[in-house]
């Protein structure tokens, strides 16, 4: 696209025309040929950022079905493709932080669910087990304990 469009300004700029009614309607041409190209340089950006987003409904499904197989990481990255955010979505993303071992981002996201729905129950539960998991997982036999099961499991 930029090739296309520096080749047409090189025919049309008005420097090129010794005639003063053709470097009138060049540089006419080139103000159009300039707003097109802005134009088209915006639909292009647009397009790239929504590239990798899709619906929240999509995101929160393959988000599920990649915890159930236990890739949390790529769970992770899914859901963060969703182009909106729900409680619901606060949940899974405070579920998944959480078998990640990442407490206090899961309970930051725990809380956002609750604010969305501070009647609900369950994301009450998921805020308090991050809190807990959280104290606990600076305890000194908890960061062995964890340190061991991260060590074997990479074998």
């Amino acid at each position: 696209m930029r090739a296309a469009y520096r080749r047409k300004v090189k025919e049309c700029h008005p420097d090129q025309f010794e005639d003063a009614e053709r470097q009138k309607t060049a540089q006419e041409e080139l103000i159009r040929l300039n707003l097109a190209y802005e134009e088209a340089l915006k639909i292009a950006s647009r397009q790239r950022v929504g590239f990798n987003l899709i619906s929240q409904e999509e995101a929160k499904h393959f988000a599920l079905r990649l915890m159930e197989q236990g890739s949390l990481e790529s769970a992770l990255r899914q859901l963060h493709r969703a182009d909106t955010r729900d409680d619901g979505w606060y949940e899974l993303n405070g579920k998944i932080l959480m078998g990640l071992r990442r407490y206090e981002e899961a309970h930051q996201s725990y809380r956002e669910a609750i604010r969305m729905d501070p009647e609900n129950r369950q994301y009450r539960a998921g805020a308090l087990d991050a809190v807990v998991a959280q104290r606990n997982s600076k305890k000194v036999n908890v960061v062995i304990h964890n340190w061991l099961q991260d060590a074997f499991k990479k074998k």
